[in-house]
């Protein structure tokens, strides 16, 4: 499986393949930071990662997406989870990238892209037990489970659900 990272510059786009992360057969998630906090994906929703970018904006739609993007032709809804979570601000750093992720709607492929805080990681959940997601938050019912990842607690994101674009378009 091959995960590109995207950078434009000056309406150049390159793409390198992400050869920084031990992507290889057992690898099921791909991890990140959002408000210091890790979280996870499953790597094989994963289109790719591109560094941020503005989006043209969408008028009257809610806080959370920032808009949209031209990706080969492609209009790519982008969605700033540090907003979609009630986080914190949304501050945009050399860091901040955009995953685009397979979503599925009624029986349709579409790509959505997440902007989060950082990369971390290719996770393999090899033996690790996958716990529920426990508490009331605006993020548990987004959330697969969580799992022990060294010394950090990762909580694995259910990204059909945070995906669901009748929800987004009702502002939940």
């Amino acid at each position: 499986m091959d995960i590109a990272i995207a950078n434009t510059d000056n309406q150049h786009s390159e793409q390198k393949v992400l050869s920084e992360l031990d992507i290889n057969e057992s690898a099921d998630f791909l991890s990140f930071y959002l408000a210091e906090e890790l979280y996870g994906v499953p790597i094989n929703d994963v289109e790719e990662i591109r560094v941020w970018e503005t989006p043209t904006p969408i008028p009257r739609s809610p806080s959370y997406v920032k808009g949209v993007i031209n990706l080969r032709g492609m209009v790519v809804p982008i969605i700033d989870l540090r907003l979609r979570f009630a986080v914190g601000e949304a501050n945009y750093l050399p860091t901040t990238v955009v995953l685009v992720l397979h979503c599925y709607n009624q029986d349709k492929e579409r790509l959505m892209g997440l902007v989060v805080d950082a990369m971390s990681d290719v996770i393999a959940q090899g033996d690790s037990e996958l716990f529920p997601a426990v508490g009331e938050s605006l993020v548990t019912s987004y959330l697969q489970g969580v799992m022990n990842v060294g010394s950090e607690v990762m909580s694995l994101i259910d990204t059909e659900e945070l995906l669901n674009i009748e929800r987004i378009l009702r502002g939940e």
